[in-house]
């Protein structure tokens, strides 16, 4: 797989870590700056889903002006099996502000390879999956050489498969992805947005999406980042047991008495790591 550059943007947190990836219309350029000073983890300008067919030039040059004003972002670029593709390509390769692209509707590793071609060479893409057919893809798009991550259009994945959004619905495609993630050695997929503006669904949801095996959630607004980032994140608790328990077993194992200790060790330190990178301090 390629090595990618871990470009911090937004909060500082670099993509592979990254838990909130905030969606923001295209068609809304005055917006850009005060989403990426919002707390949440990754910006991505949508000029995909959000913008209709006849506003998606202007919408383009609006983030091309942006990100070659000094600023950066992902950008969500049209499927590679529409007219709009190419031209998105065109316009973002090289850009110094892209982050990354997310390409909508992946269907096939081939078609990350070919957006890949298009970019300036190693510029991480986050693969879209959409459809049953992208789910049926998606040990094949994690293993892309281009891919760097794998995300959950859930919405347009229900339309496409007539599935509810029950969580035991959607337990086998979101399962599906966090497989062919791990198989393929790629950071781990970011699950698709909540709709609701309630705070207590998102939690419930972001929950779910951290129980699942998936790093990463979408945001459709970025009120929704401080609630993602909390439960994609290990809590002050969390953060305080594995600390003992690396200080009772010893960072590199040498008071392991038992094969039970091995996995809570592999445990803590994994907390801890992540307590480090998103600065979560212990429970006093």
């Amino acid at each position: 797989m390629t090595t990618f550059m871990e470009t911090p943007v937004a909060s500082g947190v670099a993509p592979d870590r990254a838990r909130s990836w905030l969606l923001v219309p295209a068609t809304k350029p005055e917006t850009f700056g005060n989403a990426v000073a919002s707390g949440v983890d990754a910006v991505i300008l949508d000029i995909e889903d959000a913008v209709a067919p006849a506003k998606k030039p202007a919408a383009r040059e609006a983030v091309v002006q942006w990100l070659g004003e000094g600023n950066s972002a992902w950008v969500r670029i049209n499927d590679a099996t529409t007219p709009y593709w190419a031209d998105d390509l065109a316009a973002l390769s090289g850009l110094p502000g892209l982050v990354g692209v997310m390409l909508a509707k992946t269907e096939s590793g081939g078609q990350v390879e070919a957006t890949a071609a298009r970019l300036a060479p190693g510029t991480p893409i986050l693969a879209l999956v959409e459809s049953a057919m992208g789910l049926e893809a998606a040990t094949e798009i994690a293993r892309a050489e281009s891919t760097f991550r794998l995300a959950f259009g859930s919405g347009d994945f229900r339309r496409d498969t007539g599935m509810s959004d029950d969580p035991l619905a959607m337990a086998y495609p979101r399962s599906r992805l966090v497989v062919s993630s791990r198989a393929a050695r790629i950071p781990g997929p970011i699950d698709g947005p909540t709709l609701t503006a309630n705070d207590s669904i998102l939690g419930r949801d972001a929950a779910l999406t951290l129980s699942m095996g998936m790093t990463g959630k979408l945001c459709m607004h970025s009120e929704q980042a401080a609630i993602v980032n909390r439960e994609l994140a290990p809590s002050p608790t969390d953060v305080s047991w594995a600390r003992d328990v690396i200080d009772a077993l010893g960072a590199d194992g040498a008071h392991v008495k038992d094969g039970s200790d091995l996995p809570r060790l592999a445990k803590a330190l994994k907390i801890n790591e992540l307590a480090e990178i998103f600065g979560i301090s212990a429970a006093s």
